[in-house]
């Protein structure tokens, strides 16, 4: 009952909300002296893991008073330049990387700004790297360290490889999971 009291305060400073199922105390600790403290990541509006580099310039759209669980498990690195839209339920596993620009090959100092969207319940596995332009449809699984090239907007399958590849559809067992 304690430890519960102690969690809605620290939630209640930090700014936090509905994060009660996703948090323990430790994490919320680390997150309150990396991001609120020692202000690494403090632009973001939700726990990142102090090892994950969130860049600050572009945007990044994500549905609101939802568990954001993007960077969570560390050394992630999500680059907004060119924007980023990210969907209900997405997961986002270790090491993982979403790059939303690219240096023009003709000057080094430009970049080329392609937004990447993700939909709703999609898993990124560990060391996967979403390259700019990719639109991933919802109810997608992303394999342990594929690398995705191109857009996958019908969604409802599972992608893997590099470069990632469909290796199999699922339309079935989303099915069943909603009724």
């Amino acid at each position: 009952m304690k430890k519960k009291k102690i969690k809605s305060l620290i939630f209640d400073i930090l700014g936090y909300k509905n994060y009660e199922d996703l948090l323990n105390l430790k994490e919320l600790f680390h997150f309150f002296l990396f991001q609120k403290i020692l202000r690494i990541n403090s632009h973001c509006s939700f726990p990142v893991h102090w090892t994950t580099f969130f860049g600050k310039s572009g945007y990044f759209k994500y549905p609101k008073n939802e568990i954001i669980k993007l960077g969570l498990t560390g050394c992630c690195y999500i680059q907004t330049i060119g924007g980023i839209e990210i969907g209900r339920n997405v997961i986002m596993g270790m090491g993982s990387k979403i790059i939303s620009a690219n240096h023009d090959v003709s000057d080094f100092s430009k970049h080329i700004k392609k937004p990447v969207k993700i939909g709703n319940n999609v898993w990124i596995g560990a060391n996967v790297v979403i390259l700019p332009g990719v639109e991933i449809g919802d109810n997608t699984v992303i394999g342990a360290g594929s690398i995705v090239t191109k857009s996958f907007k019908e969604g409802n399958c599972i992608i893997a490889g590099n470069p990632a590849k469909i290796i199999k559809k699922c339309l079935d067992f989303w099915d069943k999971i909603k009724k």
